[in-house]
């Protein structure tokens, strides 16, 4: 849980970093309108307090030979608090399944996965996934194109809900 109430400044430096992780010290400190040092303080701060959870590349998936990505949405036979996080340490280790979420509604699960090719994938749902002890359903829906992908929060969105209840 989050140590500190968030300033501008924090909130800055957190919408700078989500768009691009790699610029240095200086350059964020440029960007938000601080100094370097005590810039590099709130990220260290922002990083402790869990708000910055990692920093990571992003990777073209399709250049590197992942032509397939699929999203399957998993019904469980029993949703006990047991059952749904045993499913879940499953997920953690099937390394086709890049994304996990627990879902409210008709669908228990909504996995995001990528494979090389339709066949790996098919493979894996027939011999992973729709064979994982207590699994009752799966449907699965093959991506045709990404139109959008946003990594993180919207901050202009956080900011006028800011204003608007100050």
């Amino acid at each position: 849980m989050p140590g500190h109430k968030l300033d501008h400044i924090d909130r800055k430096i957190l919408a700078e970093l989500q768009g691009d992780g790699r610029m240095t010290n200086v350059e964020l400190a440029r960007r938000v309108g601080i100094s370097a040092p005590p810039c590099l303080r709130r990220v260290r701060t922002l990083e402790e307090d869990g708000y910055i959870e990692g920093y990571h590349a992003r990777v073209n998936a399709r250049s590197l030979g992942f032509e397939v990505q699929v999203f399957a949405m998993v019904g469980l036979a029993r949703q006990s608090e047991a059952d749904l996080a045993a499913f879940e340490q499953r997920c953690r280790n099937w390394p086709l399944v890049r994304e996990c979420h627990m879902l409210n509604g008709e669908v228990d699960f909504i996995l995001k996965c990528v494979a090389p090719d339709l066949s790996t994938f098919q493979t894996f749902l027939t011999r992973e996934l729709t064979s994982a002890p207590n699994v009752a359903s799966v449907k699965t829906s093959l991506v045709i194109r990404r139109a959008k992908e946003e990594p993180g929060v919207p901050f202009d969105v956080l900011e006028e809900r800011l204003e608007r209840s100050a």
